[in-house]
């Protein structure tokens, strides 16, 4: 099947890693970069032997782009991306979607529009232990969940929010550790528990003043099945815990995945430390394989680019839904259910009171 041609929007630090991906995946010809800084998309451009541009429409007309990455900050990935799929390309999003539901909204309606596909990184879905976890539910091995917590316990330092101008403020990163680091506990947690009835949390600042926005969150969710969900998020844990989503069934079984552990990762700056493993798993019959899924978990961490790796099969997925005009696995309403939770966590915090979904 003929390749798609493919173009990144964004030249900051994910956007080399988005790079290495679309210049080896078979199904990626990598052709274009897009920035609004002419010097950051020339240099990045250069590294892959590709095109350079600072208008998006000429890109995407003149390369005959048919999908885009876009690695902007979060309050600037809606433009470029309804100008992309203007145009007629498909856009795969950094996470999270957006930092804001009109600008997630303003994504969906030019995807329905211009028949275009839209989905947003959430790599971790494809870790095999976050993939043991739906297929449980799935299988019915389980049970109904019915309790669940998603846990981030991180740093984040001052150099960090110092690398780039735009971190650590509202209007440049749309929020902090719910915003940036948060969305893929979130997202598996929506993919485990499903939709969200109901919210209440409240966010803080407990070590970082020299940020505008919260490091630490935390939020008790009741969903529509049924079910209850613990948050707790924060970027105060110096150098970082780890990341887990815990569910617990109606038959009393439990099982969990960390995502991360140690000090967490940040594109272009550090690597992952910790083989993302099944920390819980108590479903009858198969609780003795839990040694034996972590070691074989860590061996094929040690055996490749943990970074790029999930990348290339998120990417790969996106770009193979192109060519078979399906669905991405993760797709741009799977992106807004992500905000609109975290945005249900901060209007809780003003308004003191519980937050009903869906949210308006």
């Amino acid at each position: 099947m003929k390749p798609i041609r493919t173009a990144i929007i964004g030249a900051g630090k994910v956007a080399d890693t988005h790079a290495r991906v679309l210049a080896e995946l078979p199904n990626s010809e990598f052709v274009a970069v897009c920035s609004r800084t002419a010097e950051k998309a020339e240099a990045l451009a250069t590294r892959y032997g590709v095109k350079a541009y600072t208008d998006i429409s000429a890109m995407v007309t003149q390369m005959g782009v048919e999908a885009v990455m876009m690695c902007t900050p979060h309050p600037a990935h809606a433009t470029p991306a309804v100008q992309a799929m203007e145009n007629g390309a498909h856009v795969l999003v950094e996470k999270p979607l957006a930092s804001s539901l009109a600008d997630c909204d303003a994504m969906l309606t030019a995807a329905v529009r211009h028949n275009r596909k839209l989905g947003v990184i959430s790599q971790r879905r494809w870790y095999p232990p976050s993939q043991r976890v739906r297929n449980a539910i799935d299988s019915g091995k389980l049970g109904k969940p019915m309790l669940a917590a998603a846990t981030l316990l991180g740093w984040r330092s001052q150099a960090y929010y110092e690398s780039d101008a735009w971190r650590g403020t509202w209007q440049g990163e749309g929020g902090g550790v719910l915003v940036n680091q948060a969305p893929h506990q979130l997202d598996l947690l929506l993919w485990y528990m499903g939709e969200v009835d109901e919210v209440f949390g409240y966010w803080s600042n407990i070590n970082h003043p020299y940020i505008e926005v919260e490091d630490t969150a935390v939020a008790v969710v009741r969903f529509k099945n049924g079910g209850l969900g613990n948050i707790v998020l924060s970027n105060s844990q110096n150098p970082g815990l780890y990341g887990r989503v815990h569910l617990h069934s109606d038959n009393g079984t439990t099982v969990g995945v960390q995502t991360d552990g140690g000090s967490m990762f940040i594109a272009g700056m550090t690597s992952i430390q910790e083989a993302p493993i099944n920390d819980l798993w108590t479903i009858e019959g198969e609780a003795d394989l839990l040694k034996g899924w972590q070691a074989e978990d860590r061996a094929t961490f040690e055996s490749v680019d943990a970074i790029q790796y999930y990348f290339n099969l998120q990417i790969h997925d996106f770009l193979e839904a192109i060519q078979q005009d399906r669905p991405p696995l993760v797709t741009g309403e799977d992106g807004r259910r992500v905000v609109e939770l975290f945005t249900g966590i901060y209007r809780s915090q003003a308004s003191g009171e519980k937050i009903q979904f869906p949210l308006a």
